[in-house]
C-alpha cells in the first residue's frame, strides 16, 4: 500500500487558506517528499505525519516556492534525532542550492547524499520506490516524478515443488532474494508468474504541455499535476510564464489514459476554483480539485 498525501496546492505563494504545493508519500515505512517550499514542515504537522522517515526528497525545479522550506524541515528533521542518511533528487545544481540553504542549517546529525538529473529521463531505485525524472517545459530547468512500486508475479506452488526447494525457502524466493542451495542456483523468476500491476503515481508542476508528460503518466493510478490559472481567457499567460490551464491538464490526464486527476498549484488570484470544474470533467471525467492534506491509500489490485 502507498499512502499519498498532497501538503499544499498554492502556486507562487503560501495563501492563510492554501499551502504551497508539495507531496508527500509513505511506503513500507518509508517517506518520500517532492518539493518543499516555505511552510511545508507545518503542511505535515497539520496532516500528522512524521517528518523523520523521510528518506528521499525529490525537487522539481528550484523556484523559492519548491525548496525554501528546506532548511527548516531539515533542523525539525535533525531535532527529531534522525541519524539515517538522506537522499535528495533534482536538477544540475542540486548540491550548491542545498549548501547555500544550509548557511543557517549548518549541523546536521544525518548525511545528505545528492542525486543530480543531467538526462531528459533518469530512473533510480531507493527505499522500495522506483523513481522516474523526467525533463518538462518550464522558464528554468524543471523535472516531474513517476513514482512507482512494482508488484512481482504470482507465486507459482507447482513450479517450486516441481523444483524441490523446501518450504522455508519460499518465502526469500517470494522476496526477490536468490538462493543457493545444494550446488543450485534459483531465482525468483523461476517460481514467480509475470509481474503484476504495481502502483503508479505521477507528480508534475510548472510546465507547459509537453509529450514526456503524457508518456510517463500513461495508466497511472494517479496524475497530479499543475493547473495555474482556470480563467480561459488566461491561456495566454500560461504560455508566457510556462504554466498549464486546468483544461489543458486534463487533456493530458485523457491522452494517457490515468485512473485519476488531481489540480494542484493554483495562482495566487484563483478563487471559487470548483465552479470551473465541469468544464474540466467534459475532456477527463475523473478530475478533481487538489485540497491541501487531500490523501488517498492506493493499493495493489
Amino acid at each position: 500500500m502507498l499512502d499519498v498525501c498532497l501538503l499544499g496546492t498554492a502556486g507562487m505563494m503560501p495563501l492563510p487558506y492554501r499551502w504551497l504545493t508539495s507531496l508527500m508519500t509513505r511506503y513500507n515505512g518509508s517517506s518520500l517528499l517532492i518539493d518543499c517550499g516555505e511552510g511545508t514542515q507545518i503542511a505535515i504537522k497539520e496532516k500528522g505525519w512524521s517528518t523523520k522517515p523521510i528518506d528521499v526528497m525529490c525537487f522539481t525545479h528550484y523556484h523559492a516556492d519548491h525548496i525554501s522550506g528546506l532548511p527548516g524541515l531539515l533542523l525539525s528533521m535533525g531535532n527529531a534525532d534522525r541519524t539515517e542518511p538522506l537522499t535528495m533528487i533534482g536538477p544540475r545544481g542540486l548540491e550548491k542550492v542545498v549548501n547555500s540553504l544550509r548557511v543557517i542549517a549548518p549541523d546536521l546529525p544525518f548525511q545528505l547524499e545528492f542525486i543530480e538529473l543531467t538526462e531528459p529521463l533518469e530512473k533510480m531505485e531507493i527505499k522500495g520506490y522506483h523513481i522516474t525524472a523526467f525533463k518538462v517545459n518550464h522558464k528554468i530547468t524543471c523535472y516531474g516524478y513517476t513514482v512507482e512500486i512494482p508488484r512481482a508475479g504470482q507465486f507459482q506452488l507447482e513450479k517450486v515443488q516441481e523444483l524441490g526447494i523446501p518450504r522455508n525457502y519460499w518465502s526469500k524466493l517470494q522476496k526477490g532474494a536468490t538462493i543457493e542451495l545444494e550446488g543450485k542456483t534459483y531465482t525468483p523468476d523461476m517460481v514467480l508468474g509475470e509481474p503484476r500491476k504495481g502502483i503508479k503515481v505521477t507528480y508534475c508542476t510548472d510546465t507547459r504541455p509537453t509529450p514526456a508528460i503524457t508518456e510517463q503518466a500513461k495508466n497511472a493510478d494517479l496524475l497530479i499535476i499543475e493547473g495555474m490559472y482556470a480563467e480561459k481567457e488566461k491561456l495566454a499567460k500560461a504560455k508566457q510564464y510556462k504554466h498549464m490551464t486546468f483544461y489543458e491538464a486534463a487533456q493530458i490526464a485523457k491522452d494517457a489514459e490515468v485512473s485519476e486527476m488531481w489540480l494542484t498549484h493554483f495562482s495566487p488570484s484563483l478563487v471559487r476554483a470548483e465552479e470551473y470544474m465541469g468544464e474540466v470533467r467534459k475532456i477527463y471525467p475523473n478530475a478533481h480539485l487538489g485540497k491541501d492534506g487531500k490523501t488517498v491509500e492506493l493499493d495493489f489490485q
